[in-house]
């Protein structure tokens, strides 16, 4: 089932505009996030844009989540 959901994943890299897009958001708030995490003293305006950008990966997990799954339903 994983080789499934991955070769899904590919697929919609490959084909969906939006997939693309949220793939690309969440690996740019992952690198703001190891950039912060980084440093050895995070001030409180570092530790707001940690939670925030936290919250913003879960968000676009779900939302590309929420497209696999449509696509899976299309398939079925």
């Amino acid at each position: 089932m994983a080789t499934a959901s991955q070769d899904i994943r590919q697929s919609l890299l490959a084909h969906d505009a939006e997939f693309q897009r949220l793939t690309e958001e969440h690996s740019r708030c992952e690198l703001q996030l190891k950039q912060i995490l980084k440093q050895s003293y995070l001030s409180a305006e570092d530790l707001l844009q940690e939670a925030n950008l936290k919250k913003t990966k879960l968000y676009i997990k779900d939302r590309m989540e929420m497209i696999v799954a449509r696509y899976q339903r299309g398939q079925a």
